[in-house]
């Protein structure tokens, strides 16, 4: 391995290519989220609509208006994590079903853009990271049955 001491990297950001729908897809999530920054627009030469920064959670998503030709694919989704308990996940999605998204699996939707986001709350992190073996493959079973995650079902004593 190379020396890594003077790495200059800053961040890493999802990049995201839209054909031709870039603002419909701003707005969408801004709906979906309520809590999205935005910067100021990047316009091309002729004044068009080219990119959109935004912020979700704190990180930042860039947006490009690159024309057709590059479909998305669920091989890389954005992962949102909910801390705000069931209430939020539900409302984060039936936000993306109201606008045009489908429900794919274990927390897993698709925007109807071809956008893959998982929403996971925080309790699904800890039920399949926990130190306690059965508590890990109780909860991560329960996942895999499910669509929506619903903390309540993560844990035996649900059952």
């Amino acid at each position: 391995m190379g020396d890594t001491g003077s790495m200059a990297v800053t961040d890493v950001t999802p990049f995201i290519w839209y054909d031709d729908d870039l603002a419909e897809a701003i707005a969408s999530y801004e709906r979906i989220f309520g809590d999205l920054h935005r910067r100021p627009d990047m316009l091309d030469p002729d004044g068009k609509l080219l990119g959109v920064w935004i912020e979700v959670g704190g990180r930042r998503v860039i947006g490009l208006q690159g024309g057709p030709g590059h479909p998305h694919t669920d091989a890389l989704s954005l992962y949102v994590t909910l801390d705000g308990g069931q209430d939020e996940v539900d409302r984060i999605w039936e936000g993306f079903l109201d606008e045009g998204g489908s429900e794919v699996a274990c927390g897993w939707i698709t925007d109807r853009f071809g956008v893959s986001w998982q929403i996971v709350p925080v309790e699904l992190e800890e039920a399949i990271l926990s130190p306690d073996a059965e508590r890990r493959s109780y909860a991560y079973g329960a996942m895999l049955q499910m669509t929506r995650i619903v903390i309540a079902d993560l844990t035996p004593a649900a059952a």
